[in-house]
């Protein structure tokens, strides 16, 4: 187990040595010790899902033994403690939670912190938060003006763009502000940009030219997503199943918005990540 020279190394094991950890950030050594104790919270939440993983894939037996299980236990810690730590994981937005729970605190009074809820552990970070407050105030209206749920459309925003990374882009580099990936049919009279995509044909990816609708801003994106939606009959089922995260991404997949047939599940995943965000920025 790799940890600073200044951090207990129990807490993947012992929960209760939390408490070298928090009188480090009485000494004013806050950071580092935020840093450790939220890479030794991820350790223990990734044991926790390893054990129960484990518990839900094998079936004990009559030849199982105290010395086998206790092997197996050590051997999902070490897992964990490996897993524990990495750039964009789990322990970077417990971190961030420590610091917002410690900030105006008496550095020297024993605190306890919390960790996070599992979807805020597994599912969000930096660029999700950073892409979710952006296009908040934008969805919001559109949310006002069509009834799309406004986490809906920004979860659908982040998963088309990669949360931004991949946005399409002119051949100059300029944006197109296209967040979900509308194509440019023969109806189109706007702007347009073509890009090499993947296409999903019989169930299997291939590259291919397509053309884009581009626009002037993010919010005309959202506007026109949201006439799409609304004024397809293709896409009936998804306005009415607007009060589930399931629902919804199932009709859309179902409607034919995308050719890649675990597009429900991802999507799901996508809007889920951002409805916990805007809880946490509420």
């Amino acid at each position: 187990m790799n940890t600073s020279p200044l951090m207990p190394s129990g807490l993947a094991a012992d929960p209760s040595a939390l408490g070298g950890l928090k009188a480090l950030a009485g000494q004013g050594q806050d950071k580092a010790a935020l840093k450790e104790a939220a890479k030794q919270f991820e350790s223990l939440f990734m044991r926790e899902l390893i054990k129960s993983m484990r518990e839900a894939t094998q079936k004990s037996g009559m030849m199982d033994s105290e010395g086998e299980n206790l092997g197996t236990d050590l051997l999902d810690q070490q897992f964990a403690v490996s897993l524990a730590g990495m750039p964009g994981g789990l322990s970077e937005a417990i971190e961030r939670q420590l610091a917002r729970q410690m900030q105006g605190s008496n550095p020297n009074a024993p605190t306890t912190p919390a960790v996070p809820s599992t979807v805020d552990k597994v599912s969000a970070g930096p660029r999700q938060a950073d892409f979710v407050a952006r296009h908040s105030a934008a969805a919001a209206q559109v949310e006002r003006e069509a009834g799309i749920p406004a986490g809906f459309m920004i979860g659908q925003a982040g998963h088309e763009t990669g949360w931004g990374r991949s946005e399409i882009r002119h051949a100059d580099g300029s944006p197109s502000f296209n967040l979900f990936g509308i194509k440019a049919g023969p109806g189109w009279k706007g702007k347009v940009a073509e890009i090499t995509t993947t296409e999903y044909i019989n169930g299997e990816p291939h590259k291919v030219k397509a053309k884009f609708r581009a626009y002037d801003s993010y919010a005309d994106s959202f506007r026109d997503y949201a006439r799409l939606i609304v004024n397809s009959p293709r896409y009936e089922d998804a306005m009415a199943q607007r009060h589930s995260v399931q629902g919804f991404a199932t009709a859309l997949q179902r409607g034919g918005y995308a050719t890649d047939p675990a597009y429900a599940a991802k999507l799901s995943r996508a809007i889920n990540t951002t409805l916990s965000l805007q809880r946490a920025q509420a």
